[in-house]
């Protein structure tokens, strides 16, 4: 693993070896135990989008880990008035030790990794979001203890997230039900995609409009916002379009009995989660958002110590 850009990067044995490394690291700082196998290690993160889990999280990783994270906006650098994205990050590479990139464009995170000599980690893109969906698929695995055998539901909007939850379901052969409204849903090229990587893990993936039909006899309950950065304009419409489509009680009580409630935050109360659904005992969102620190913990280390 030389960048982590996209979930599709990443084998099954990868992946569970970034679970048991973010367990034992988690274990660390639990017991209060010093570990720093960062030390003198630099973190450049680029931010052409706000953020508060993503900024927050490996910042707080980079410092557990003994090393230092460096916050760049992007209108701050001189990437904002012009320079390439190649020569800045052959620039970065001289300065920095890895680089974290939160932007609009796949394409340009890519461009940015293939002139980089160090790592590069995809903060977020408008087609994919890999930190967050591997700290959903630990979330899950702590909780049951398994993945193998459970039903991931998602309702909402067919964004990076669920580009990200369905190439990971794909590679792990999960069981995966996607709803969404008509002419909201997935990339064609990444379903394309999950269906050959399906015919190789047996994971049984669906992609459809009925959340009801989604979330019965689901195990997880996962939703994003309706409104994606970028997508502010469509507001109005949005919310119109996916009215139907709101994780609550009563879609809750088409889930598996034992089901849990996910949500990679923010959130917008009222919309796509009610607050019953995000505050009540089957959600575990919160604990989703502190497993972005342990995993992302995971990411950094097995990036830099490999690239050592």
């Amino acid at each position: 693993m030389k960048h982590l850009l996209s979930i599709r990067g990443l084998e099954t044995g990868e992946i569970q070896g970034l679970f048991g490394k973010a367990r034992e690291l988690r274990e660390h700082h639990r017991l209060g135990k010093t570990h720093q196998p960062l030390l003198g290690k630099t973190l450049g993160m680029i931010f052409y989008k706000s953020s508060t889990r993503t900024r927050v999280s490996f910042e707080v990783a980079m410092f557990q880990l003994g090393g230092h994270a460096l916050y760049l906006n992007a209108e701050d650098i001189q990437i904002g008035r012009g320079e390439t994205l190649a020569d800045t990050a052959r620039v970065l590479s001289g300065y920095v030790d890895a680089v974290l990139i939160r932007t609009f464009s796949q394409g340009d995170l890519e461009e940015f990794a293939r002139h980089s000599s160090v790592p590069v980690i995809n903060g977020l893109t408008d087609q994919a979001h890999p930190c967050q969906v591997l700290a959903d698929l630990f979330t899950v695995e702590e909780h049951f203890g398994k993945l193998e055998g459970l039903k991931i539901a998602y309702v909402g909007d067919g964004n990076n997230v669920a580009h990200s939850w369905l190439l990971a379901a794909g590679r792990l052969g999960l069981h995966l039900s996607l709803a969404t409204p008509k002419g909201y849903g997935p990339r064609e090229e990444v379903q394309k995609e999950v269906l050959a990587l399906a015919k190789e893990s047996g994971a049984r993936v669906k992609v459809g409009t009925d959340p009801a039909e989604a979330a019965r006899g689901a195990h997880v309950l996962y939703t994003d916002t309706w409104v994606s950065m970028g997508n502010e304009a469509q507001r109005a419409k949005r919310l119109k379009d996916f009215q139907d489509y709101r994780v609550d009680a009563a879609l809750l009580a088409l889930a598996d009995p034992k089901a849990v409630v996910m949500h990679c935050l923010p959130a917008h109360r009222g919309e796509e989660i009610s607050a019953a659904a995000m505050d009540g005992p089957q959600s575990v969102i919160f604990q989703e958002a502190e497993n972005r620190l342990h995993v992302q913990k995971a990411i950094l280390v097995s990036l830099l110590k490999a690239a050592d």
